[in-house]
Formats: C-alpha cells, sequence, structure tokens
C-alpha cells in the first residue's frame, strides 16, 4: 500500500510539473479563460477536470488531469475528500451556469527554458517527427553501439586522469570526438545511450560516471533544442564536470564505507580543484569550467562551493546537477548499491530545493516516469522490467513481463506494449528490486 501511495505522490507531482504550458499571452489567456473551479458536487459525466484542489492524498488517481467518462469515475470523485476542481471547458463540458469566476493568470513572463520545455511536451503530445536527418535505429540495434561508446569513453576518462595526475599537456580533441558521437547515437535513438548509461560496476564507477553525465547532457541539450555548438558544451561538461577526482586521495575517493568529516572536507573540494585544472587546459570553453566548479550547487543556496541561488547558477550547471546526482544515486559504488531508477526519480523529485523544477521536469520527459530497466507491477498482478519508452505517454512504455504475483511463480518472456490500442493491461506502480529475488533485470533489455 506504502509503495502506491509513493507512486500517487509522485505521479501527481511530475503530471503537476508537466500541466504548465508556456505559449503566447494572447493564447495563454484565451487557455486560462478556459478553466473554471467549481465545487465537485458541480461535476458531471464529459467534464475535464485540469487539476483537484487539494493534497495528493485526497485522491485516488494518477493524474491531476482527466475526462470524466463514466458514472464510476464520478461516483470516486465524489466519494473523495476533494470538494473542489479545477475544469476546463475547452475540453470538455462546462457547467450549466457559469458562476465561478475563471482562474486569473500569472503576471510573470515565462523563460526561455520554459518555453522550450513546454515546445517539447507539445511535439511529444502532437506526435511530431525529430527534425534530424538521421536513419532511426532500434533500441536493440542502438544499445550495441552505446556500449561501444562507453567502452571508448571509458578509456578516454582514464587517460585523462593519468595524465592530469602526471601533470602532462591535455587537449579536447578526442573528447569532442566522444561527444559527436554521443550526439549521433541519441539521433538515431533517444533512450538507448542513456539507458546504457547506467549499467556499470562499483569499479567502474569513477570513469563511467563522467560518461553517463556527458550522455545525459547531451540529451538534455538535445531536447531544448540548443545549437550545435552548445551540445558540444553540455557534453564537454559532463565528461570533465569531475576532473578534480583525479587529484583526490585514492583511499577517500574509493572508500567502501562512510566519510569522516575530514574526507568530505576533502571531496567537497574536488569541484575547485577540477576547476584549477581546466584551467591549464586548451579548448576548455567557459561553459565547460563553470559546470566544473558549479555542478554541486542547488537551486535554494544551500549547496557548495559558493551557496548559489535559482538563475545565478548558469544552465548547464544546473543540468549537470540533475545528471550528476541521477547517475550517482543510480549507480552501484564502493560502499552502496544503486537504487532502482523509477525510486530515484521518485526521491530526487521529493529533495525540494535542490534542482532546476523546469530542467527536472525536461529530465523526467526524456527518461520517462519509468525509466528502462525499472521494475514495474501490472493490473494485471503481472511484473515486469521496462525495455522501451512510448512514444507518447510518460505512462505507457514497453514491458517485459516474467512473473505472476498472483501465481508466484514465473512466466514466459512476453513483450508487451502499453500504448497498444488493443492492450487493456497498464502500470499501477514500480516495484523496488529489493523486495524480490530477481537478479540481473537489465538482461530484459540488454542484448546477449
Amino acid at each position: 500500500m506504502l509503495a502506491l501511495v509513493v507512486e500517487f505522490w509522485f505521479s501527481s507531482r511530475l503530471s503537476c510539473l508537466f500541466s504548465r504550458e508556456r505559449e503566447s499571452p494572447d493564447a495563454r489567456r484565451l487557455q486560462l479563460s478556459m478553466l473554471k473551479k467549481i465545487p465537485t458536487q458541480s461535476l458531471r459525466v464529459g467534464m475535464y477536470v485540469d487539476k483537484f484542489c487539494g493534497s495528493w492524498l485526497q485522491h485516488p488517481f494518477w493524474s491531476k488531469k482527466l475526462l470524466i467518462e463514466d458514472v464510476r469515475t464520478l461516483n470516486t470523485i465524489l466519494q473523495s475528500s476533494i470538494t473542489e476542481v479545477i475544469i476546463d471547458v475547452s475540453k470538455g463540458l462546462d457547467v450549466e451556469v457559469a458562476s465561478s469566476p475563471d482562474i486569473p493568470t500569472s503576471a510573470d513572463a515565462p523563460s526561455e527554458v520554459e518555453i522550450a520545455v513546454a515546445e517539447v511536451e507539445a511535439a511529444s503530445a502532437s506526435g511530431s517527427a525529430p527534425s534530424d536527418r538521421v536513419v532511426r535505429a532500434s533500441m536493440a540495434d542502438e544499445v550495441r553501439r552505446a556500449q561501444q561508446i562507453f567502452r571508448n569513453g571509458k578509456q578516454a576518462i582514464q587517460d585523462l586522469f593519468k595524465d592530469a595526475r602526471l601533470g602532462n599537456v591535455i587537449t579536447t580533441d578526442g573528447v569532442r570526438d566522444l561527444v559527436s558521437e554521443m550526439s549521433l547515437s541519441l539521433s538515431r535513438n533517444p533512450h538507448a545511450l542513456i539507458s546504457v548509461a547506467r549499467i556499470k560496476s562499483k569499479d567502474e564507477y569513477t570513469y563511467l560516471h563522467s560518461v553517463a553525465v556527458a550522455a545525459l547532457m547531451v540529451g538534455m541539450a538535445r531536447l531544448l533544442k540548443m545549437p550545435e555548438d552548445q551540445v558540444m558544451e553540455a557534453g564537454m561538461a559532463g565528461l570533465l564536470h569531475d576532473m578534480g577526482k583525479a587529484v583526490m586521495p585514492e583511499a577517500v575517493l574509493n572508500k567502501p564505507g562512510k566519510l569522516t568529516d575530514e574526507e568530505c572536507a576533502i571531496m567537497r573540494s574536488h569541484p575547485a580543484e577540477g576547476h584549477k585544472l581546466l584551467l591549464d587546459w586548451d579548448g576548455v570553453p567557459d561553459a565547460v569550467l563553470d559546470v566544473c566548479l558549479y555542478h554541486h550547487e542547488k537551486v535554494d543556496g544551500t549547496g557548495y562551493p559558493e551557496r548559489l541561488a535559482g538563475e545565478n547558477i548558469s544552465l548547464l550547471a544546473r543540468m549537470g546537477a540533475i545528471c550528476d546526482v541521477y547517475d550517482a544515486i543510480t549507480s552501484n559504488r564502493p560502499y552502496k548499491a544503486g537504487w532502482d531508477p523509477a525510486e530515484s526519480l521518485s526521491r530526487m523529485a521529493s529533495w525540494k530545493g535542490h534542482f532546476d523544477p523546469v530542467l527536472f521536469k525536461l529530465f523526467v520527459r526524456m527518461l520517462g516516469i519509468y525509466p528502462v530497466g525499472s521494475l514495474v507491477r501490472l493490473e494485471s498482478e503481472r511484473l515486469g522490467g521496462v525495455v522501451e519508452q512510448g512514444t507518447s505517454s510518460l505512462l505507457t512504455p514497453k514491458v517485459s513481463v516474467f512473473y505472476s504475483v498472483r501465481l508466484k511463480q514465473g512466466l514466459p518472456v512476453t513483450l508487451i506494449d502499453l500504448a497498444d490500442a488493443h492492450e487493456t493491461d497498464r502500470i499501477i506502480g514500480r516495484e523496488s528490486p529489493e523486495d524480490w529475488p530477481f537478479k540481473h533485470l537489465d538482461r530484459l533489455w540488454l542484448p546477449d
């Protein structure tokens, strides 16, 4: 039950994040004129609920937006503790007497990032095809290419760390080539590379973490439709953000247990040490230097090293903070096992003040509410692993079903597409792999 409650919270929180459309002022005013707050007792079948006015605990719905299609749904709302809702009369029936005032408009102008995220969501909702003139690849085919990119990336970062420790002269040509390969991979398939990014052993973490963050950064930059030079900078920033760890004591860097206060202080110096190293390298853009120094800042001003807040933290550094944390908590480390991808997003969503909420919204859009590799429970009381994201909804990925909770036994592995109009099953919640004896869930989607 607790898992379902947490899932309801996460889904409603994300739904709220994804609901903030950004359009022209006239279009925005028109949209808002269609929104009306009414008591739940005035609801009827055919109305479209844009928002439930109350705590997420007061209603049993995945989304705060839904069309009341039948009496059963209507009665569920009426029997909840929700007393007011906001309806959208452009998407459903209006009240018989429009007595409620319209929702007031916001005086705040949307930021460029918010506009970009709104455009991403609109394109996703409409099913618009990407503009890249690149031949699309299947998930399986691109995963194989992605694995090679990570092998090359691991060697590249190992060499950079070695050269940094020896004080050798370093150029960024190889770094740029690697970022270009990442961008091409994401053009062919937007999910393969970022899914592979999570797969690493604890012994590989130091090096592959940088490659993984780079992949996530490039993915975000491409979704924001940044110019190619900025996409390059985003990827370089991911690859080089932790260079300061090259000069950290290995006993501290790879310690399998909890760090002492003194050791924590040493590790907190790695952004400044990395920034110092990169200043001496040829061809490192200022934006990359900035991410290296500030990727541990938080939007509420409680981060380090300078306790910057809000937009005083650069866009790329705010992106870097999200990508860095996600990869860190989903990866196996010397002192802990990685969390499930869906669980990680849920926890990150609860860390108020840590991340830029608009950028986090984009990040979830990129990965899906249930990222590849997540263990989920279906309405049919079957368990499955998410193997590929859907194209139209965050809630309808492709799932490899392999276990019956009701029968308490394994099933023949079956791939189902929850976006298929003929598929009646649906996800009712995520499951923690720690609660089940299943090993190697990633084999459901990784090629042999």
